[in-house]
């Protein structure tokens, strides 16, 4: 079955919920954060393809399209969409902790970091089909800021902290002595988010899993290096240092993390995900600087 519905000017997104104007480009020209989402209320006053309920994509919604197994573009493979600049594109989700700046992802390789809001990045705009319902989570943020990193109101802004896309779920994490299992992902993770005590290379960390296996250690022997989007799934965008849902269960947090995932920009690099504000860049391999942090459980898709 195929992922993508296209309706005329417009696609479905059947995984998540989301419909995306067909043109990634349709505005086509770089905006400002908040040009960009005056931009979005003019599409919506205008009605754009019969619908008022456009908006800029939060991280995860953006985040979402990424395929990490793909490059100029990363979207996935076979994908409908035309004229996708394979740079920077805004979501509407802040940096909680530099409130001055707002997340951005780059279509050309996937990386996830953020900008000042008065840079200009494309916009790329979305909505949910249905009942403002959609497969992801939320992000977190619940609350909004202006350009200058102060705290506004949110009604009528268009932002991330205003239409807090997405699912929540409640009672999400179950403790035990030594892991932490994630009812919404199935995923179980170490209590103790560092393992290895220092950090170490991206072979390092396999070889480090391996020999966990070898010992059942914490009863279990399918432990695993996580992939990024595993990473990813545990950021909240309303905390910081660490941007972490679970932070108050887990033990020994580090800044920086080794993903399972290798880029395909450059093979000699791997995903990690940066746990001060959640950005998701890349590791050089060979290079002790990046921390383990294993997983069990079905893997998530690597889009």
């Amino acid at each position: 079955m195929s992922r993508f519905l296209v309706e005329n000017e417009t696609v479905v997104d059947e995984h998540t919920g989301l419909m995306w104007t067909g043109n990634a480009s349709l505005l086509d020209f770089p905006r400002s954060w908040c040009e960009a989402l005056d931009t979005i209320k003019e599409l919506n006053n205008s009605a754009l393809y019969g619908y008022r309920d456009w908006k800029i994509p939060n991280r995860k919604e953006l985040f979402s399209l990424i395929s990490h197994e793909t490059i100029n573009p990363c979207l996935p493979p076979g994908h409908p969409f035309t004229n996708v600049f394979t740079s920077y594109y805004w979501t509407s989700s802040t940096c909680v902790r530099l409130p001055k700046q707002a997340w951005y992802i780059h279509l050309g390789g996937g990386r996830v970091f953020k900008g000042m809001k008065y840079n200009s990045y494309m916009v790329w705009p979305v909505r949910t089909v249905e009942n403002n319902k959609s497969t992801l989570f939320q992000t977190g943020q619940r609350i909004c800021f202006d350009e200058n990193g102060v705290v506004i109101d949110c009604h009528g802004t268009g932002q991330d902290g205003e239409i807090q896309s997405g699912v929540t779920f409640r009672n999400r994490f179950t403790e035990t002595k030594q892991t932490i299992c994630d009812n919404a992902t199935g995923l179980e993770w170490l209590r103790n988010a560092n393992v290895t005590r220092d950090a170490v290379d991206w072979n390092s960390a396999f070889a480090f899993v391996s020999e966990m296996n070898g010992k059942m250690e914490y009863g279990h022997n399918d432990w695993r290096v996580p992939n990024i989007i595993e990473l990813e799934s545990l950021t909240d965008m309303n905390r910081d240092s660490p941007a972490l849902l679970c932070a108050h269960l887990c033990d020994d947090v580090k800044e920086f993390y080794w993903s399972s995932s290798t880029s395909m920009y450059d093979t000699n690099y791997a995903w990690v995900l940066y746990m001060i504000d959640g950005g998701v860049g890349v590791g050089y391999k060979p290079l002790t600087e990046f921390y383990l942090w294993p997983v069990r459980g079905n893997a998530l898709i690597v889009r």
